[in-house]
Protein backbone atom coordinates (compact mmCIF):
# COMPACT_ATOMS: atom_id res chain seq x y z
CA UNK A 1 0.00 0.00 0.00
CA UNK A 2 1.53 3.42 -1.26
CA UNK A 3 0.66 6.25 1.27
CA UNK A 4 2.30 10.08 2.12
CA UNK A 5 2.57 10.85 5.57
CA UNK A 6 0.77 14.45 6.06
CA UNK A 7 2.26 16.28 8.60
CA UNK A 8 3.62 15.43 11.71
CA UNK A 9 3.68 12.03 13.32
CA UNK A 10 3.22 12.47 17.41
CA UNK A 11 3.07 10.11 20.06
CA UNK A 12 6.77 8.57 18.99
CA UNK A 13 7.99 5.76 21.18
CA UNK A 14 11.06 3.56 20.46
CA UNK A 15 10.14 -0.07 20.08
CA UNK A 16 13.92 -1.71 19.93
CA UNK A 17 17.43 -0.84 19.60
CA UNK A 18 20.58 -1.99 17.90
CA UNK A 19 20.88 -5.87 18.33
CA UNK A 20 17.41 -5.88 19.08
CA UNK A 21 16.01 -5.02 15.53
CA UNK A 22 15.88 -8.51 13.47
CA UNK A 23 16.31 -6.57 10.38
CA UNK A 24 19.69 -4.96 11.64
CA UNK A 25 22.13 -6.75 9.32
CA UNK A 26 20.07 -5.84 6.02
CA UNK A 27 19.55 -1.87 7.09
CA UNK A 28 22.92 -1.69 7.34
CA UNK A 29 23.85 -3.70 4.65
CA UNK A 30 21.75 -1.10 2.55
CA UNK A 31 21.44 2.34 4.21
CA UNK A 32 25.24 1.98 6.50
CA UNK A 33 26.26 1.77 9.90
CA UNK A 34 24.55 3.30 11.97
CA UNK A 35 22.72 3.80 15.69
CA UNK A 36 19.26 2.28 14.64
CA UNK A 37 16.48 2.47 16.14
CA UNK A 38 13.15 0.67 15.48
CA UNK A 39 10.07 3.37 16.25
CA UNK A 40 6.55 3.85 16.28
CA UNK A 41 3.82 6.78 16.18
CA UNK A 42 0.51 8.01 14.98
CA UNK A 43 0.09 10.11 12.20
CA UNK A 44 -2.43 11.22 8.99
CA UNK A 45 -1.78 9.72 5.74
CA UNK A 46 -3.28 9.83 2.47
CA UNK A 47 -3.96 7.06 0.82
CA UNK A 48 -3.66 5.95 -2.88
CA UNK A 49 -7.53 6.63 -2.94
CA UNK A 50 -6.96 10.08 -2.19
CA UNK A 51 -8.46 9.21 1.78
CA UNK A 52 -7.34 11.25 4.61
CA UNK A 53 -7.05 8.45 7.60
CA UNK A 54 -5.16 8.73 11.29
CA UNK A 55 -2.54 5.80 11.22
CA UNK A 56 -0.44 3.87 13.53
CA UNK A 57 3.08 4.04 11.48
CA UNK A 58 6.35 1.82 12.17
CA UNK A 59 9.72 3.11 10.72
CA UNK A 60 14.07 2.93 11.25
CA UNK A 61 15.70 5.69 11.80
CA UNK A 62 19.61 6.67 12.49
CA UNK A 63 21.31 9.72 13.08
CA UNK A 64 22.74 11.17 10.40
CA UNK A 65 20.83 8.53 7.36
CA UNK A 66 17.17 9.44 8.82
CA UNK A 67 14.18 7.42 8.46
CA UNK A 68 13.58 4.86 6.27
CA UNK A 69 11.08 2.25 5.20
CA UNK A 70 7.55 4.03 6.87
CA UNK A 71 4.56 1.31 6.97
CA UNK A 72 1.11 1.67 8.23
CA UNK A 73 0.28 -0.98 11.15
CA UNK A 74 -3.39 -0.22 11.76
CA UNK A 75 -5.81 2.50 10.59
CA UNK A 76 -7.22 4.32 13.74
CA UNK A 77 -9.70 6.04 12.39
CA UNK A 78 -10.87 7.66 8.36
CA UNK A 79 -12.01 10.82 7.21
Amino acid sequence: MNFEIVGEISQAQTMATGSSIREIARLQKIYGRGRWRKRKGIGRVRLDDGSLCLAEIHWYEASGIGRKEFKIKALLESE
